[in-house]
């Protein structure tokens, strides 16, 4: 099997890198050992670039100099409890760094959630050295995505214009402004190198449509924004892939789609939580490393796991028993249902389910047609509410 990058958190905890838990998923690459250099980007010129709204022709320094105002250096104090050789809980306070943009005249901030989870104080800072509180309105875990807010009065804000990915194409360029290893507001700039990555947000989930960018994206660039060549904010920069020990930049970079963050807006603003439908199962596609499987379908989504309790468990959708692992070295589980349709919706892989069920609000119905054991079935499924993090198993 091809070792996957693993996928780092791009924000700074007390100068060390956090590492998420589970592999990239469709991103292919060998382990490898990375030297990272660390230096204050140059703002130099670069070829001008055309606005697709007003025509203008605008340079990374145009850019720069017009939007750098509007991304703020965001520090989080946390509190962690350590455990003692002696067994006893001793709490830990550290500090961790990202980066936010504003997003509005009223103090709004736009950063990863991950930035700020478990923070007891937030202060940002702009561009000209003011450091002010800042409180946490609301939180998509799911998307890591978090919203801040900042009392406006006495401070010169500069929002941000928000575009969206869903016209970027691979190899237009894009920039990266944010505060990688607390340098603030560095510059710098890349390509789109890859679309709809799927990227796994700390609490377990995918995030889906991801961006993928050779723009490099360091510890501290977390929650800034990933812009357009007309200065559009298209992403939030997230993740990066590491080949070896080292956190630094390889090259590959991940941001969650600003039209993911736009959705979510307004429940955030108001401090309301982002409810979701749930399934709660986990596939696997079923491709050509399945052919030697005895499969009755050559495509569709095989039930990997059901969790207890869950709208597939009370449906009575069954998961695999047989252990397998195949020619590449993946482990899969054979034996379990396999969904063919959802709501008459022909399903090829395991983004079907993912993506139907995304589409749909805790409490509608969807019909799942699957196999079992050869025979076709059907199974009527009221969603539930997706929970704060994956269940594991």
């Amino acid at each position: 099997m091809r070792k996957a990058a693993i996928p780092v958190l791009a924000g700074l905890l007390g100068g060390a890198v956090a590492v998420a838990v589970a592999v990239l998923l469709g991103v292919g690459g060998t382990d490898h050992t990375t030297t990272t250099v660390i230096e204050q980007a140059a703002l130099q010129d670069s070829p001008s670039t055309r606005s697709a709204n007003a025509g203008e022709r605008l340079t990374a320094r145009d850019i720069y100099k017009r939007d750098a105002p509007g991304v703020v250096f965001v520090r989080a104090q946390v509190v962690a409890q350590s455990q003692s050789p002696f067994g006893f809980g001793q709490p830990q306070q550290g500090e961790a760094t990202g980066s936010g943009f504003v997003i509005d005249s009223a103090g709004d901030i736009l950063t990863n959630a991950h930035v700020v989870d478990g923070a007891v104080k937030i202060t940002v800072q702009f561009d000209n050295d003011k450091t002010v509180d800042a409180r946490v309105v609301g939180k998509d875990t799911d998307n890591d995505i978090a919203l801040l807010r900042v009392e406006p009065d006495g401070i010169d804000l500069h929002p941000l214009r928000l575009g969206s990915a869903k016209s970027v194409q691979v190899g237009d360029p894009v920039l990266a402004i944010g505060n990688p290893y607390g340098l603030d507001r560095t510059l710098t700039t890349g390509v789109i190198s890859a679309l709809q990555r799927q990227i796994q947000a700390p609490n377990g989930f995918a995030i889906r449509d991801v961006l993928q960018t050779d723009a490099a994206i360091n510890p501290g660039n977390s929650g800034g924004p990933l812009l357009d060549a007309a200065g559009r904010v298209i992403g939030i920069n997230s993740q990066i892939a590491t080949g070896g020990s080292g956190g630094g930049n390889v090259g590959i970079g991940f941001a969650v789609p600003i039209d993911t963050a736009e959705q979510v807006l307004p429940a955030l603003k108001r401090g309301e939580p982002v409810k979701r439908a749930y399934l709660g199962i986990s596939t696997r596609t079923i491709d050509g490393s399945l052919d030697g499987a005895g499969l009755p379908v050559r495509q569709g989504a095989l039930i990997q796991t059901v969790e207890r309790g869950s709208s597939a468990d009370k449906a009575g959708l069954k998961a695999g028993a047989i252990s397998a692992q195949l020619a590449t070295g993946e482990s899969v589980q054979l034996g379990g249902d396999i969904i063919t349709q959802i709501d008459g919706r022909r399903i090829v892989t395991s983004d079907d389910v993912a993506a139907i069920v995304s589409s749909k609000k805790p409490g509608d119905r969807i019909k799942v047609t699957f196999l079992r054991g050869g025979r076709k079935m059907s199974a009527e499924i009221t969603l539930g509410n997706r929970p704060s993090a994956q269940q594991s198993g």
